[in-house]
């Protein structure tokens, strides 16, 4: 049976993440909601990269089987059914064997953080009013460049069975008045992105050293980590290797 990719963007502020889950109005459940509709039969997605409750999203994947030819006035006709927070970018067919989770390279996320209060940045983005140091923020992302087991921060209940990511680039950036960190890898560990956020932060309010920063990491002890950054300063930004 024929396989199509989906990608798809969406605002995660009002969904209990990506990937479908009972009794909770997840991404995937309102795109297989508006697949139904348009298509009049049920039509079961499989996801790229699963991001948590609240995380935002400029590019994602899903990829279903259907027997049709989907035509290109189909996405206009989805997307009428979606809430506004949620848009399909494009439907495209692909190899029977291809997977949308699978066959990604890498995927790049950043978080964004802004210090002076912006009602236009309140749901997308940490208003965080202390002084930083973006030196010593950019001395700890390169840090993490120097290794591959980030078992300090995954968090706790996780199913994966290596805590192993090649990270590819690390760096803290201002952008339009925001601080921002961005991050690309091959995998990421659930939570790991806040979690190296908000373990970077110490350092940047030099609350923690450098040093200190790499015990943390060579420690493998999620407990050391800070996992308490907010979700709607997260955004996956890309999906390498689908299209």
């Amino acid at each position: 049976m024929p396989r199509y990719f989906l990608e798809v963007a969406y605002k995660g502020t009002h969904y209990k993440g990506f990937q479908v889950q009972k009794n909770a109005v997840t991404i995937q459940s309102e795109v297989e909601k508006a697949l139904a509709v348009v298509f009049r039969k049920e039509i079961m997605l499989s996801g790229s990269s699963r991001t948590d409750a609240g995380v935002h999203a400029l590019q994602n994947f899903f990829h279903f089987d259907f027997e049709e030819i989907i035509e290109k006035c189909r996405l206009y006709n989805i997307n009428a059914i979606l809430p506004p927070d949620i848009a399909v970018k494009q439907i495209f067919p692909v190899k029977d064997d291809a997977h949308c989770r699978f066959n990604a390279t890498s995927r790049e996320y950043k978080y964004v953080i802004y210090q002076h209060k912006d009602p236009f940045l309140e749901d997308r983005g940490w208003y965080y009013p202390y002084s930083i140091d973006i030196d010593l923020l950019q001395q700890a992302a390169m840090v993490i460049m120097q290794y591959k087991d980030f078992t300090s921060f995954s968090k706790r209940n996780t199913q994966v069975k290596s805590f192993v990511c090649n990270i590819i680039t690390s760096e803290w950036c201002r952008e339009n008045d925001c601080i921002i960190y961005k991050v690309s890898a091959n995998r990421f560990l659930r939570g790991m992105v806040r979690g190296l956020v908000g373990t970077m932060l110490h350092v940047g309010r030099k609350q923690i050293s450098v040093n200190e920063f790499k015990s943390i990491i060579e420690s493998k002890d999620c407990t050391k980590a800070d996992f308490t950054t907010p979700a709607h300063g997260l955004f996956l930004v890309k999906v390498n290797g689908l299209i």
